[in-house]
């Protein structure tokens, strides 16, 4: 089969031009989870939003279907396509510059958390990010984006103040309060749905260089005695706290519980919010008071690069020990087959002001659950295994929400970021699309006519246009 002509793309492009036949190829497909690889025929590393608007432009002369690619995280492949266009922001439009006097981070559409954290608390400046530093920036923040600061600081996508995006027809548009308005309303938690995002500028706050956080690690007979300390600690939570309860199997291959917690704050006020967790006795204790850089760096050594990857998002209402126990027994007999590493990560990060911010002033679906990752990874080099992850995820996920009946169809779907088929098109994934954005769905489809008339965009939630 003879190359792909990109000439005519090349021709007025200032970035890199990557086809099958180039020796980085393999290198300019891959992606953070190996089963969402996709063999494109074009990867176009943009320099500016010029040369996002020429790639749309050679795109749609050649019938080729789109997918844009930031940090490269999501797990449905929605950064990756076969025999189509990658737009790759990640080479190039990947800066970060903070104004401190103006309290702003002017970021790059293709950057991740990780620049976002280093390059603001150098001003003592912080803004909600991932919590695992290596995710991208965009994918995050376009699908909502909680962190250990949403509690103070509400979602990712809450603290945009201004976007630049470049639409289906090349239109380099500023979307912001005072500009194209509509544009602002959707991209904060619509995701990629109205065009390609190369910039967006971040509301960052004061942050104390030092923050208390890090593992408590228990037994499983604990489980009971700490569901029962979560429900007193939650009703009660402040917005400088948070916590990730993972029920998993350790690397030494014993079943285990994992608490990652945090305080903004020292050590000594960290521990005394959470003495009722160290009553539980916990085997190990490796909180400690961590420069603030490290923070959404804890979850790093579970979350590492190229191996596959299954996520199967749901929510959490109740704390029901004894639905939690048998989740927990199921992932440890996926581990037990020797295919996979599983964990079950139960989000606590405070909702309020999350839920103070208007239903219909974003597109991002607001709700007081809490988000539940399932999570199954193996290698790569094996047997494909997505199939049997995916049962075994829904099964997981039917024990969840077996006590959790009053939950609507909208909890119960759970965090966009964490669905696995959010890239799938037919008539079943646009009842989901409904769902994910609920009363915002009319709406979004009006403005999905405006910039996207055509669908191009259309690799994560695609909403019809109106």
């Amino acid at each position: 089969m003879a190359p792909f002509d990109t000439s005519p793309l090349v021709q007025e492009f200032k970035g890199d031009v990557v086809t099958p036949e180039h020796p980085g190829y393999k290198e300019a497909i891959a992606r953070w989870a190996a089963n969402a690889e996709r063999n494109a025929k074009v990867v176009a590393f943009v320099k500016d939003s010029q040369d996002v608007a020429a790639a749309i432009k050679f795109a749609r002369a050649n019938g080729l279907p789109i997918a844009v690619r930031g940090g490269g995280h999501n797990v449905s492949g929605a950064s990756s396509v076969d025999d189509g266009l990658v737009i790759d922001l990640s080479r190039f439009l990947n800066k970060v510059t903070v104004d401190p006097l103006k309290k702003l981070a002017y970021v790059g559409g293709g950057a991740i958390w990780e620049a976002v954290d280093m390059e603001g608390i150098k001003h003592g400046l912080a803004t909600v990010a991932g919590t695992v530093n290596h995710t991208g920036v965009g994918g995050l923040v376009l699908g909502g984006g909680y962190g250990w600061l949403t509690g103070a600081h509400g979602l990712a996508a809450d603290n945009v103040v201004q976007a630049t995006v470049v639409t289906a027809d090349g239109s380099v548009l500023t979307a912001s309060k005072e500009e194209n308005e509509d544009l602002y309303f959707g991209i904060r938690g619509a995701g990629g749905n109205f065009g390609v995002v190369t910039e967006f500028v971040f509301q960052l706050y004061p942050q104390r260089p030092t923050v208390y956080a890090g593992m408590l690690v228990f037994a499983p007979p604990a489980l009971e005695k700490l569901l029962e300390v979560t429900r007193k600690w939650w009703d009660n939570v402040g917005q400088n706290e948070g916590m990730l309860q993972v029920t998993t199997v350790a690397p030494d291959g014993k079943p285990a519980i994992v608490l990652f917690v945090f305080y903004n704050g020292s050590e000594a006020e960290g521990r005394e919010k959470y003495k009722a967790f160290f009553d539980v006795g916990p085997v190990a204790d490796l909180t400690k008071e961590i420069p603030y850089g490290e923070l959404n760096g804890l979850q790093n050594p579970m979350a590492g690069h190229g191996k596959s990857v299954y996520w199967k998002g749901v929510a959490n209402k109740h704390m029901d020990y004894m639905s939690i126990k048998k989740a927990h027994e199921k992932v440890i007999e996926a581990v037990g087959t020797s295919k996979f590493q599983a964990a079950i990560l139960y989000e606590y990060f405070p909702l309020n002001n999350v839920n103070a911010v208007p239903r219909n002033a974003t597109a991002f679906r607001r709700e007081m659950v809490n988000n539940v990752l399932i999570n199954l990874t193996w290698d790569r080099s094996g047997q494909d295994h997505t199939e049997e992850a995916r049962k075994i995820s829904h099964d997981i996920a039917d024990i969840i929400l077996s006590p959790q009946s009053d939950m609507t169809k909208s909890e119960i779907l759970g965090y966009g970021n964490y669905d696995p088929e959010a890239s799938e098109i037919s008539s079943s994934a646009v009842d989901k699309v409904k769902i994910a954005f609920g009363e915002n769905y009319p709406k979004l489809q009006a403005i999905k006519k405006r910039y996207d008339p055509e669908n191009i965009f259309n690799k994560w939630f695609a909403i019809v246009p109106a």
